[in-house]
């Protein structure tokens, strides 16, 4: 892949993310818990899609996504250890409001990680624009 079309591919997920937080914020809005979790999940998940595909990392599942993310940035202190966590719970949140059988999340659980996800994308947003500097 050239150059251009990497960087094109970051800032594609990354518009990505944003957008997908923005649907979080408005399922929030309507009370939809499990869809907001989802979409916060989606948004980190495409914010770190980003940093991936940048350092020539992929994988083929949302677990090895959440494996290299944590091997090559947490791990690492590119990301800290509270945004790694962050991304854990809410791939742990998306994966229990998904697929259990009789889950309801609720405003207590999600609407706190709203701020938290916003803020983890622009963590991600910043490791990508210091390494483009």
């Amino acid at each position: 892949m050239r150059e251009s079309e990497l960087q094109e591919l970051v800032a594609y997920r990354l518009r990505r993310a944003m957008e997908t937080l923005e649907e979080a914020r408005i399922m929030g809005k309507i009370e939809h818990w499990n869809a907001c979790a989802n979409r916060l999940y989606y948004a980190a998940f495409y914010a770190v899609s980003a940093l991936l595909v940048r350092d020539g990392l992929t994988a083929t599942k949302h677990s090895g996504v959440k494996a290299l993310f944590n091997r090559h940035y947490v791990k690492t202190g590119k990301i800290s250890k509270a945004e790694g966590r962050l991304y854990n719970r809410l791939f742990d949140l998306r994966q229990e409001g998904d697929y259990l059988d009789f889950v309801l999340l609720d405003k207590e659980r999600v609407a706190p990680l709203m701020k938290a996800t916003a803020d983890f994308i622009e963590a991600i947003r910043s490791l990508l624009s210091e390494a483009n500097d």
